[in-house]
């Protein structure tokens, strides 16, 4: 114990020590929380460009285009004649539709001719394509509702008659979870646990191979060659210490940008704990197999890098092969984020999230066991011809 508690301390200023992991490992989850809270603050997009040509120029056509400006999540550019390149102007303008209103709308309307308005989506960019996709439909939705009622109110029919014949039911669209499509609760805290893990692997990468490469850890480590998960433990404890200061920098960030914390707060934190426990393990794991430092990070890095477009948060993992989604399961941040979302996101029931904490915990036993035994055998190569008056002497080793 009394070597343990030595090496433990030894770790942590070694850690601190390292201006490197540091600043990566405190200075980046804090900027990217700012950043990332600032780029998401509004929560939704608003005066999306949206372009209108209208051919017909009569009250009517005029009547829709002022609907459309008056919806806050689109801004109106008007064109009287169409210009020689829709697309050109689309671009130019970084507009995400286009609504054309055709010659004789207003005529046409009045004899029932039933004209076609066409809307052109820009969908280069997904995100703002649906946001104005969607407040292009309702105001449309209405003015033609509308139109039709007073059509029908011209001929005689009594206005709550006239609704009944346009609309012979009524449907309802209720949302549910994230009812106002606030894009800050639903991507930033992600990315956070994104970042989390990121650095959690970036520091654990050189845990051990950092040691091994510059010949420290024989002499340091000698008394505790027969101790391989104890040894495990002096290298993840400074990162799972750490961890909670950057979770509770997390939660007062959630606090400065009024995002809701998760339901079930106890279950919460579990999963958290997992989600490290789990992360770290892997990286040491990786660390000893990888004795150069350098290789280490690369091969973590590029095992993360994907992880999110991968865990399924922003899209099904039944949408992926078989072999993407066996890669996503072994990756922490894939349970961790689906249970999230269920608590932050959905607000369900904390059973809801077992499954999730199952897989994690099956990932942390699964790369501890792979790393203790990983550990062993190195612990074994490397002190199998070695005798203790070698290492209090400081022979060359």
């Amino acid at each position: 114990m009394k070597e343990f508690l030595r090496l433990l301390k030894r770790e942590f200023k070694l850690f601190v020590a390292n201006d490197t992991l540091r600043s990566v490992f405190f200075l980046a989850p804090i900027l990217y929380a700012v950043l990332l809270g600032f780029v998401y603050q509004s929560g939704k997009v608003e005066n999306i460009p949206v372009l209108v040509v209208d051919r017909d120029n009569t009250p009517l056509s005029n009547q829709l285009t002022d609907m459309l400006d008056d919806n806050s999540s689109i801004k109106i550019i008007k064109y009287i004649q169409e210009p020689q390149s829709i697309k050109d102007e689309v671009i130019k303008n970084e507009a995400a539709a286009v609504v054309m209103i055709p010659a004789k709308f207003e005529a046409d309307m009045l004899q029932k001719k039933y004209p076609e308005l066409n809307v052109y989506v820009n969908t280069g960019n997904v995100l703002t394509a649906n946001f104005a996709s969607k407040a292009l439909q309702l105001t449309i939705g209405t003015f033609s509702a509308g139109a039709s009622i007073k059509g029908l109110q011209k001929m005689g029919m009594p206005a709550v008659k006239a609704a009944t014949q346009y609309e012979p039911f009524k449907t309802n669209y209720i949302t549910l979870f994230n009812t106002t499509s606030n894009y800050l609760i639903f991507m930033w805290p992600a990315m956070l646990a994104v970042v989390l893990q990121q650095v959690i692997l970036l520091a654990m990468a050189v845990s051990f191979a950092a040691e091994f490469q510059r010949g420290s850890f024989i002499k340091e480590y000698y008394g505790m060659r027969r101790w391989a998960f104890p040894t495990m433990l002096i290298k993840v404890i400074p990162i799972w210490f750490f961890s909670i200061l950057i979770v509770g920098i997390y939660y007062l960030m959630h606090m400065i940008f009024k995002v809701p914390m998760p339901e079930g707060i106890f279950n919460f934190i579990l999963l958290t704990a997992f989600f490290v426990g789990s992360a770290s393990f892997l990286g040491v794991f990786i660390s000893i197999l990888i004795p150069d430092a350098l290789k280490a990070t690369q091969i973590l890095m590029v095992l993360a890098s994907p992880s999110f477009i991968i865990s399924g948060f922003t899209w099904p993992l039944s949408a992926m092969p078989a072999a993407v989604q066996f890669l996503a399961n072994i990756i922490p941040l894939t349970p961790f984020l689906q249970a999230f979302k269920i608590l932050l996101i959905q607000k369900g029931s904390v059973e809801l999230t077992f499954p999730y904490l199952q897989h994690l915990i099956i990932l942390l036993v699964v790369y501890g066991a792979l790393g203790w035994i990983a550990l062993k055998i190195k612990l074994w190569k490397m002190f199998r011809y070695i005798k203790p008056e070698e290492i209090s002497s400081g022979e060359e080793l």
